[in-house]
């Protein structure tokens, strides 16, 4: 699926950018890495994993209302990440951390499948994913559809 397809199939819809909105989305990516850190340091690992992910969710969405979009689906975010990769604006490690911590969450969120090995990878993933999307906020990132 592509850009287009998920806008006209509603899973991406178009937006204004608010500053007030991306802020926001940063602020909560922030809270979510730092429970992330803090259910890790009291070995509640399947918590780390989860808030990790959505720290990463958060940090996604606050660049996509950048790019002037909202999601209804998070894969959606995938496809966007891939559309940036594609303009050679963001390298594919950056959307296989995203994919990878999305199936991390839903193994240990639906399934109880979860390790403190898993949650630590999750923690370096968010740290680092969260980084290069405000590199990208902060520049004058654009999506051509």
């Amino acid at each position: 699926m592509n850009v287009v397809d998920c806008l006209k199939q509603g899973f991406l819809q178009k937006t204004k950018i608010d500053k007030e909105i991306i802020d926001k989305e940063l602020k909560e990516s922030s809270y979510d890495l730092e429970k992330a850190q803090k259910a890790f340091q009291d070995k509640d690992f399947k918590w780390s994993i989860v808030k990790s992910y959505y720290s990463i969710f958060h940090a996604s969405r606050a660049l996509l209302n950048k790019l002037g979009l909202r999601e209804k689906k998070h894969f959606a975010i995938s496809v966007i990440l891939e559309e940036l990769n594609k303009q050679g604006r963001l390298e594919i490690k950056y959307i296989n951390d995203f994919n990878a911590a999305l199936y991390s969450r839903e193994e240990a969120d639906y399934y109880y499948n979860y390790s403190k090995e898993s949650a630590e990878h999750n923690l370096e993933i968010a740290e680092q994913f969260i980084e290069k999307i405000k590199e990208l906020i902060n520049s004058k990132v654009g999506l051509k559809l």
